[in-house]
Formats: structure tokens, C-alpha cells, sequence
């Protein structure tokens, strides 16, 4: 069995890799005035590195849910599913890379989605 400490450090490995692989791609695109597909060399590392990222929060987030014993299915907390909308917008941000304009507003959006993922899980508004 794993502890709910090891899901913990599984969950903040992904979160700060998410990060740092959307800060690269972004920042990237930002500066390059939007390259097309496969012309940036480093595109398909970054999202790989981001694809790896959202599955290490997904499998630390629900092995924390499991250990703490939080009910399963559709009767989840409202805090969770806040948290999954997050997450999903942070994995649907990727695509702002296709323009630099956008690629430059995103890279604001990250760690400021981040930060509030991690307020929504502190406090437990809902």
C-alpha cells in the first residue's frame, strides 16, 4: 500500500512539472511568433512532459482521495470537481501555443490557475 505522503509528493512532482512544461511551451511560442506543428524542436518533449504531468496529479490527487477515504463517483465534494475544472483548463491550455498572443496571456493564466487549485484545496470552500 501507499502512503498518503507518498501520493502527496506524487501529486506536487506533477503539479510543478505541469508548470514548468507549460511555462517552456508557452513562453516558447510567445517569443517565436507561434511556430507550426513539429517545427519547434523542442514541441513534442514539452508535451510529453505535460501529458506525464497531468497523469502524476490525476493518480497523486485520487491515491490522496482514496487514503483519506472521500466518497467515490458523482457524490464528491464540490472542492474536487472546482479542482478537476482546473486541471482540465491547465491541460486545455496547451493549445494556446498555436498563437503568440495567446501563448503570452497564458503564461500568466498558469501559475495564477496553480495558485488557486492549491488555495481550493486548502480551504475547501464547497
Amino acid at each position: 500500500m501507499i502512503s498518503y505522503g507518498v501520493y502527496k509528493i506524487i501529486h506536487y512532482s506533477g503539479i510543478f512539472l505541469l508548470v514548468t512544461a507549460l511555462a517552456a511551451a508557452l513562453g516558447r511560442a510567445a517569443m517565436s511568433d507561434g511556430w507550426p506543428e513539429g517545427r519547434d524542436p523542442w514541441s513534442r518533449r514539452l508535451v510529453a512532459g505535460h501529458g506525464a504531468a497531468l497523469f502524476l496529479i490525476l493518480l497523486g490527487g485520487f491515491g490522496m482521495l482514496a487514503r483519506l477515504d472521500v466518497s467515490q463517483g458523482l457524490g464528491l465534494p464540490g472542492w474536487i470537481w472546482a479542482k478537476l475544472g482546473i486541471w482540465a483548463a491547465l491541460g486545455a491550455i496547451l493549445a494556446a501555443r498555436r498563437s503568440s498572443p495567446m501563448a503570452a496571456r497564458a503564461v500568466v493564466a498558469v501559475p495564477l490557475l496553480a495558485v488557486l487549485a492549491g488555495l481550493v484545496a486548502l480551504t475547501k470552500p464547497f
